[in-house]
């Protein structure tokens, strides 16, 4: 199923839905919860697709206490006092719920803000309930044509992959190689994006151990390689193809080093993948090759509407990071299939 279309916000809205429960060791239960009022600012959003994420294995296996989904797209249902986002405007949920007065924000990070309300799906209920309460400023209006599916690319896919190579192109200008440690879909969505914003001339190369997500890689204009993480740095040295930026997406120590070993003399490492350490010599790995490593969270919200043009321009080449679409009451299947490694982005429809 593709390009999925949904009809109009429903004019009623209940005061309870039933929601997924997270009980952990892989297990779903159902609970009722209590649909929100949207107060001064907010708007209640009636999510009809949450795309899986990696991130939520902690909530797989562990529990939660709220429901999950962090990746939400869906249309108003309802509007607090002093919103001006009319009823039925489809959109997609940013993750955080930033504050928009500290410095950060007034800088325009609003994804480091230091007294942001909440994040969506971790600390507040989430996109896998039926309704979902937010600040207005963190829902980003898409346009009516574009199927609310494929609007969660604009989050992690797009918003976190694209970030990461914006904040490497501070130090370095003009990438001929690019090497992408994992290919889940922020690296999938780093693939992609190094497709739109570096030009078809630069190299893609896509290391992982997954066969099904390197030929996903391969069509979006990645070059495969099929090997143990641990080895990329030596693989890229023996073929004399070191890069000019990495991108770790895996969040495995081991992937970070090798990945810097990749790199030559002046290149950046992007760690991307929440996880595990690295450990330098800082003589050896930064000073003496002039070598940068650095971190990049999420996305800026201000990269959202240039992210969208390049979705409403590019549908075709990233609508194929969305291999598999499931009903809510399929979430447990989802999960199952998505942490198998055998697919792309997993998207959840209500």
């Amino acid at each position: 199923m593709s390009g999925v279309t949904f009809p109009p916000t429903a004019v009623s809205v209940p005061t309870a839905m039933d929601a997924p429960h997270f009980l952990g060791q892989g297990r779903i239960g159902r609970w009722r919860r209590a649909v929100p009022e949207p107060g001064r600012g907010e708007l209640l959003i009636e999510v009809r697709a949450n795309a899986v994420c990696g991130t939520d294995r902690t909530q797989w296996y562990g529990g939660s206490d709220v429901t999950p989904g962090h990746e939400a797209a869906g249309v108003v249902a309802r509007a607090g006092l002093e919103t001006a986002t009319p009823l039925g405007t489809p959109g997609v949920v940013y993750l955080m719920d930033f504050c928009g007065a500290c410095e950060a924000c007034s800088a325009g990070a609003t994804h480091r803000c230091t007294a942001k309300r909440g994040d969506i799906g971790f600390t507040r209920d989430g996109g896998y309930g039926r309704y979902a309460l937010v600040h207005e400023p963190s829902f980003f209006p898409v346009d009516d044509d574009l199927p609310l599916d494929e609007a969660t690319l604009l989050l992690d896919v797009m918003g976190t992959a694209g970030h990461a190579i914006r904040r490497a192109l501070h130090l370095v200008d003009d990438p001929g190689t690019v090497l992408i440690a994992g290919a889940g879909p922020v690296g999938l969505g780093a693939v992609a994006m190094c497709r739109l914003l570096l030009g078809p001339k630069v190299s893609v190369l896509v290391a992982d151990v997954v066969p099904y997500r390197l030929q996903l890689a391969e069509r979006l204009g990645g070059e495969p390689i099929e090997l143990d993480l641990d080895s990329i740095g030596a693989r890229a040295r023996g073929a004399g193809r070191l890069a000019d930026l990495a991108i770790d997406t895996s969040g495995r120590s081991s992937a970070r080093r090798a990945c810097l070993e990749a790199l030559r003399a002046g290149g950046v490492l992007v760690c991307v993948g929440h996880g595990e350490n690295l450990t330098l010599d800082v003589s050896r790995d930064l000073i003496a090759p002039e070598r940068a490593v650095l971190g990049s969270e999420y996305f800026r919200r201000d990269e959202l509407p240039g992210n969208l043009e390049l979705l409403r321009a590019h549908r075709d080449l990233l609508r194929q990071i969305i291999t598999h679409r499931f009903g809510i009451d399929e979430l447990a299947a989802a999960y199952r299939l998505f942490l198998s490694g055998e697919t792309g982005k997993v998207v959840v429809l209500q």
